[in-house]
């Protein structure tokens, strides 16, 4: 844990972040109380400019996709809707026991967990998004965060 606390401070400086939107979960308690940084927690609510004016987002995730290199995340692992969209960077946290194969393993996992009960939302992430749509020059992140780094821990 304390390398990924360490690339995250470095991420912070390199890229002068100020201020930056979590939700209470094991790892991202465990990076956000070393950041000295604001901070825009998710989970009891929040005004929406706080979390638009974030530089980054953390976030934990459900499952991460080896076949798609993807990241599996539902409202309640990402800290809702909005956290895992919104600010310019995401940060993804996630443990090695949380690869799965495939898109079928994924989901199934998911089932698992959730039973008949699931959540909201739940969004597949491979990186930006791209769009080439306008005069045909490709723009990176039209529709969410322009970066997404992923931390695999132990």
């Amino acid at each position: 844990m304390n390398e990924a606390i360490g690339f995250v401070k470095t991420l912070a400086a390199e890229n002068g972040w100020k201020k930056i939107g979590s939700h209470h979960g094991e790892l991202t308690d465990a990076v956000m109380q070393e950041l000295d940084l604001i901070k825009v927690r998710t989970d009891d609510g929040y005004p929406v400019n706080d979390l638009e004016s974030c530089d980054a987002g953390i976030t934990e995730c459900e499952t991460l996709v080896a076949q798609t290199g993807s990241v599996l995340v539902s409202s309640s692992s990402a800290g809702g809707r909005a956290l895992s969209v919104l600010p310019p960077h995401h940060v993804v946290l996630a443990r090695k026991r949380q690869m799965d194969p495939d898109l079928t393993a994924a989901l199934y996992r998911v089932q698992e967990k959730f039973g008949s009960k699931f959540p909201s939302f739940l969004s597949f992430i491979s990186g930006p998004s791209r769009t080439g749509d306008i005069e045909r020059i490709l723009v990176l992140g039209a529709h969410g965060p322009k970066k997404l780094t992923i931390l695999l821990l132990p």
